[in-house]
């Protein structure tokens, strides 16, 4: 499918990316416990099901899939990998983007294109935490995302910095084989059961249902279709006041305490006191609130001041002795591309978006033409499974690609009024969620709630077909209507079907050859 998508339209395409392979975040989080925490069966393509082995996937399953699929759809003739981009310039004469790219030697090499997308996501610039004396430690400092698989832990003494996903998963993984875990948690957050477990009989697929995945599409398609169902329908408990919310609230603080009761003092630290769930990022977080309660884990909520080179100061005076540092602190959420993009009038990406950003409907931006974002600012980050989203904003960008080539657009910008409008309305929608309790999420920055306003399902219907009144567009010729050309379609000489409008035979929009024998008796 995506491979017969780009080449009906004649399209040359050039992915590049930056790592020897494929899978993105896939690819470069090996930590320990790294996986998805959206059901396997709904972190997959509609057109490429799989059968998994575990309701949950982990991290090397997922990547394998991406892997398949590009190998079973003939797409990596489309990729250059270990090709990072360094710069991007917009080129009015030729109304194409100059694109600078280094190779993993230092070379640098240059390419043009009609139309630049930016697929490389909000969480890709991972960061160190700002405390100083992190460079004085004499043991391994790791980073979430840029785990060191060599790295021994085994009765180690290990301080875990953060409590956001990564540390979620991380922990319980490693607990049970550290010698001493200190656990620095400053925020509380809504640590959750996992998403549609009641769909689950068993977190590990059998060969029985695994052979469902495989050989009955009907019945795997209905199964998919009940949890994403269930997925879709959460929406309704990020609006304040909402009684879903309230009971969702209920629930989670309930089951937190019942896994805690260990250490139930711990509970005070750790349950949200003054933000609804869904404010910050939900962690399904299997075995971790469990993990926290053990003998050899300590939670120290306390400011860390320093690092020393022998472990960690805070706050109150003590250094807390380890032998391994673990940093699960996030990424840089400047949304500030990590690469110059230079628009129309040389216009600076980064600088245009220094305090806040602003996008159209999270996928284009004013002065920059032709330039396209894959989930930008304000797109649907904790709306669910985003492989979904991904391919509702394909289908998206295609149709604005099919219009440039069949009506010789030459580029197209979005309006900055629609750009106004757009962010008049979610300012207005916005503040009746949870995304506007008083929490520190990745989901905020510069006072503006990074987010869709409205579900799921909203941004499938809203971005379904490109609003080209909403767009400056610029045609290869004086005349709008210059590529009706001569009169006749282009399907009347490469063999299409005549007649496609009365409906295809087998699916097939070719001319039809018919012997007499199949139409004879209307001849009689």
């Amino acid at each position: 499918m995506p491979a017969l998508a780009i080449n009906s339209l004649d399209l040359d395409l050039v992915c590049y990316d930056k790592n020897p392979s494929i899978g993105g975040t896939w690819y470069e989080n090996k930590y320990p416990g790294c996986g998805c925490d959206i059901p396997s069966v709904n972190y997959q393509f509609s057109w490429a099901p799989s059968a998994w082995s575990n309701f949950y996937s982990t991290a090397p399953e997922i990547l394998q899939y991406l892997q398949t699929v590009v190998a079973d759809h003939g797409l990596m003739k489309y990729m250059c990998l270990n090709s990072k981009v360094v710069g991007a310039t917009w080129d009015e004469p030729s109304a194409q983007w100059h694109v600078k790219i280094e190779k993993t030697d230092g070379t640098i090499s240059a390419d043009q294109a009609h139309v630049l997308i930016n697929a490389s996501g909000a969480l890709n610039k991972w960061k160190w935490p700002a405390i100083p004396g992190r460079e004085t430690f004499h043991g391994p400092v790791l980073h979430s995302a840029r785990w060191e698989e060599t790295i021994q832990l085994q009765d180690k003494r290990v301080a875990v910095i953060g409590s956001g996903s990564s540390a979620v998963q991380i922990v319980p993984n490693i607990q049970p084989v550290v010698a001493s875990l200190t656990c620095f948690i400053r925020s509380q957050s809504w640590v959750t059961a996992g998403v549609a477990q009641r769909f689950a009989g068993s977190f590990t697929y059998s060969e029985m249902q695994q052979d469902v995945m495989r050989n009955d599409p009907k019945k795997y398609l209905a199964y998919r279709k009940k949890i994403e169902s269930e997925l879709n329908s959460r929406f309704r408990f990020i609006l304040n006041g909402s009684k879903e919310q309230a009971a969702a609230c209920a629930a989670a603080e309930k089951d937190m305490r019942a896994r805690l009761a260990k250490k139930p003092e711990l509970a005070s630290l750790l349950i949200p006191s003054n933000f609804p769930l869904g404010c910050r990022r939900p962690t399904p977080g299997a075995g971790y609130l469990e993990a926290l309660c053990e003998e050899n884990v300590t939670v120290v909520p306390d400011e860390i001041t320093e690092i020393t080179p022998k472990g960690i100061r805070t706050a109150d005076g003590v250094e807390h002795l380890v032998d391994v540092l673990i940093c699960a602190t996030g990424f840089d959420l400047s949304w500030k591309p990590s690469f110059p993009i230079i628009g129309r009038h040389s216009r600076s990406l980064s600088t245009e978006w220094a305090e806040t950003p602003s996008t159209y409907l999270s996928i284009t931006v004013p002065h920059f033409p032709n330039y396209l974002i894959f989930n930008g600012p304000y797109g649907p980050y904790g709306h669910g499974s985003f492989l979904p989203i991904t391919e509702t904003l394909s289908r998206h960008f295609l149709q604005m690609l099919r219009k440039m080539a069949e009506e010789t657009v030459l580029s197209f910008e979005v309006k900055e009024e629609a750009v106004a409008d757009f962010a008049q309305h979610r300012r207005a929608f916005l503040p009746r969620t949870a995304w506007s309790a008083p929490c520190h999420s990745w989901f905020k920055h510069g006072g503006e709630i990074m987010m869709w306003p409205g579900s799921r399902i909203h941004f499938f219907d809203t971005l379904k077909s490109p609003r080209w009144e909403d767009y400056h567009l610029t045609y290869l010729s004086a005349n709008r209507f210059a590529y009706l050309g001569n009169g006749f379609a282009a399907r009347e000489f490469d063999g299409s079907d005549l007649s496609w409008y009365l409906g295809c035979l087998d699916g097939e929009d070719i001319q039809p050859e018919l012997p007499d024998e199949d139409f004879h008796i209307f001849m009689e």
